[in-house]
């Protein structure tokens, strides 16, 4: 075994653990777990909605190649209740996508010294961690809800799917207020 400094364990260590705690990171807390966790969940989430969404866009592609065939002679203009599902198809996407760029974007308790002090980390990330299953579970339920559907289905049952999309909103909203409460 080599005498060099690369293979002497004890300095190494402590330079990595001073390392660490420089960076305000130390894999080892159960805080940097649950971090770590719910990025994994808001992640999946966002799969989850990303799923719904292709499935609403492989819908409408197929309502538009049905119900809005190109116009001809004999008719030149679509029918304003096939117009109107189209675009009804289409909010629904913009919608799904919104939601999924919402929870991307959504934030975690800082690491940071100040936040440790003010704020018991793990237990605002234990609360951030069921929020965030919450939003798995109705993610998940809206994604089966849409998966393999026409689009006559998706337009026919619009309303529910809203409600889905209006749950998510408010479980989004609920998890902000876990980090930033109104005082």
């Amino acid at each position: 075994m080599s005498t060099s400094a690369f293979y002497n364990v004890d300095p190494l260590e402590k330079v990595a653990i001073n390392l660490f705690y420089g960076w305000g990171y130390n894999f080892y807390r159960q805080e940097n777990q649950l971090r770590a966790d719910d990025l994994l969940i808001r992640s999946k989430v966002g799969w989850l909605l990303g799923n719904a969404r292709k499935s609403v866009e492989e819908a409408e592609t197929a309502y538009r190649r049905e119900f809005l065939p190109p116009p001809s002679r004999e008719k030149p203009r679509h029918e304003p209740s096939a117009v109107a599902g189209a675009q009804a198809l289409e909010r629904l996407s913009k919608a799904l996508g919104a939601l999924q760029g919402q929870i991307s974007g959504q934030p975690v308790p800082e690491n940071d010294r100040m936040t440790q002090r003010y704020r018991q980390e793990a237990g605002t990330l234990q609360r951030l961690i069921e929020s965030d299953q919450k939003l798995a579970g109705q993610a998940e339920l809206l994604r089966s809800m849409i998966a393999q559907k026409t689009g006559t289905w998706l337009i026919e049952n619009v309303a529910a799917l809203q409600e889905g999309i209006a749950a998510i909103g408010e479980t989004l909203d609920q998890r902000q207020l876990l980090l930033f409460p109104v005082s």
